[in-house]
């Protein structure tokens, strides 16, 4: 896409080349086109910077040092007095605090979504029978068309539902999908709170494991259409030619056009221990939203869920993704979560040290969990400051600010 968007740059009158081989174009004075290391290319003249997809987890370097494009290209425009455009069709919080928010008309962007089906898993007369595939599920894929089923495996957490109604066991105080170390508690793998093993919703004390996997998703949907199915994950290779195709969130970045997009099972994404796991399952759905055209178009957009009230799908289905943005501020405020805190995560031999040294200075530090420490600060200014000041123990230590895994 570097390539195709340069080229176009330059058919458009701007000189423009792609990273990595641009680095002498920029230098001297030539439009940029790049991913993530395009951040620092050397630009003595900058003039402005635009990022798109702001939303996108890979501007995030995990790197030590973990740094993130958009923050050094903000921090760069910044210092040169120029323009800075961040765009996206859902911009994270951290952009929205970065910048003034640019609308387009709420009538163009209706326009811009697909029509969203929710099917709600719980109101399935027959759950044990239907299995991952929904009766809406299979008459949308028999009716033709390019389908891409997405059942992502990737960092999941084990979900547990209620045996009785099918709601899903979640931690009543963040909304994380809750673990069963033993059979007389639930545990959060995000705030580590613990409950009874009862269910929310109905008192039930009878949970079921979901599990579902990719592969098996392929030989399902094949025997049920009796037709071949493609499977995509990242390590696959070229895209093969087909019809329907399942896969992870790889699937829909191979894929430049689709009928129907059909997430499997949200949930596990949903509600995964990671705080961004929210913000994260929107920019699927707007990726999947990016590869079907907008509302005039006739292609669907189906989401199998227990968690039909979901704020994420909520937005979607409005196409409104403020409506999101304003749900999450609240509740990471209230969890004292970034953007409205500044967090790192400490990990190393040197983690226990620093974390001690960190506590004395008076910063808030949580943990460990699996060997590793939060510290949480008022801002990132603050944060830089109590970190430097305390200085850095002799064993190695791993300081990595607002990480993808938190």
């Amino acid at each position: 896409w570097k390539r195709e968007l340069a080229a176009r740059l330059r058919r458009a009158g701007v000189p423009a080349v792609h990273h990595p081989d641009g680095w002498a174009g920029a230098a001297a004075g030539t439009t940029v086109v790049g991913s993530r290391a395009a951040a620092w290319a050397p630009a003595p003249h900058l003039a402005a910077v635009v990022v798109l997809d702001e939303h996108d987890e890979r501007y995030q370097d995990e790197r030590a040092p973990t740094w993130h494009a958009r923050d050094v290209v903000v921090e760069r425009a910044r210092r040169v007095g120029v323009p800075c455009l961040l765009v996206s069709p859902v911009p994270s919080l951290a952009a929205l605090d970065a910048a003034p928010l640019l609308s387009p008309a709420r009538a163009d962007e209706r326009r811009g979504w697909p029509v969203l089906e929710v099917v709600d898993r719980r109101r399935d007369p027959d759950p044990l029978r239907h299995g991952l595939y929904s009766p809406q599920l299979l008459a949308r894929l028999r009716a033709g068309g390019v389908a891409a089923l997405v059942l992502n495996r990737r960092g999941r957490a084990r979900l547990l539902a209620c045996a009785a109604c099918g709601e899903l066991a979640t931690c009543a105080r963040c909304g994380a999908a809750v673990a069963a170390p033993d059979r007389e508690r639930l545990s959060c793998p995000r705030c580590r709170d613990e409950r009874p093993v009862v269910c929310a919703a109905c008192g039930a004390t009878r949970l079921k494991l979901l599990r579902p996997g990719v592969s098996r998703a392929r030989e399902d949907v094949e025997a049920l259409l009796g037709e071949p199915v493609a499977e995509v994950t990242a390590d696959s290779g070229p895209l093969p030619p087909g019809r329907v195709y399942v896969g992870t969130e790889a699937l829909l970045h191979r894929l430049d056009r689709a009928d129907l997009v059909a997430f499997l099972d949200l949930d596990g994404d949903l509600l995964a221990p990671r705080y961004r796991s929210a913000e994260r399952v929107l920019g699927q759905l707007a990726l999947a939203a990016r590869r079907l055209g907008g509302r005039a178009g006739g292609s669907r957009l189906l989401v199998q869920t227990r968690l039909a009230e979901h704020d994420v799908l909520r937005a979607v289905l409005l196409a409104d993704p403020g409506r999101f943005a304003t749900a999450e501020r609240r509740r990471r405020a209230n969890l004292r979560l970034p953007p409205t805190t500044a967090m790192a995560v400490l990990s190393g031999p040197g983690a226990v040290e620093l974390a001690e040294r960190l506590q004395h200075a008076g910063a808030e530090v949580r943990g460990p969990t699996d060997e590793r420490y939060q510290v949480r600060a008022p801002s990132t200014a603050g944060l830089a400051d109590v970190l430097a000041a305390v200085g850095r123990p002799a064993e190695r230590v791993r300081v990595a600010v607002d990480p993808l895994d938190a």
